[in-house]
């Protein structure tokens, strides 16, 4: 496994305000894992959303609301904060601080696999690698 600078990862921008940096992991699926660093802009959630595997966020920069479940039921996250959402578990996260909120994610899997709420907010998600049944 190569070492990676996070200058040299690829970067991915969604509708001009979330940015996305790939440490390990490609569309091909080549890797067991995939990490990404992620940016979210003040104001911006996720929206709940489920994977079909476990993923890992950790908090960096910035402050925000997550949760595992029920939107409702929020817990307040900042730098050092670390979601583990089981596999299949609704969860997401939003940034309620006036700064972005920088995260460092690890799906367990080797492709991206999302499917979102059918009543949680979508705009500005990408794609979704597989529609929600």
């Amino acid at each position: 496994m190569p070492i990676i600078n996070i200058k040299d990862a690829k970067r991915d921008e969604y509708d001009s305000v979330r940015v996305y940096e790939t440490l390990v992991g490609d569309d091909e699926g080549s890797t067991p894992v995939r990490v990404r660093m992620q940016m979210l802009p003040p104001g911006y959630s996720t929206g709940t959303h489920v994977h079909p595997y476990m993923e890992i966020i950790t908090v960096i920069e910035g402050a925000g609301e997550a949760w595992i479940g029920a939107e409702d039921n929020f817990t307040v996250i900042g730098p050092g904060t670390t979601i583990v959402a089981p596999a299949n578990a609704p969860h997401g996260f939003s940034n309620t601080g006036d700064t972005p909120m920088r995260s460092y994610g690890v799906h367990a899997s080797p492709t991206r696999i999302t499917f979102q709420n059918e009543h949680a907010p979508t705009a500005g998600m990408p794609p979704c690698d597989i529609p929600r049944s």
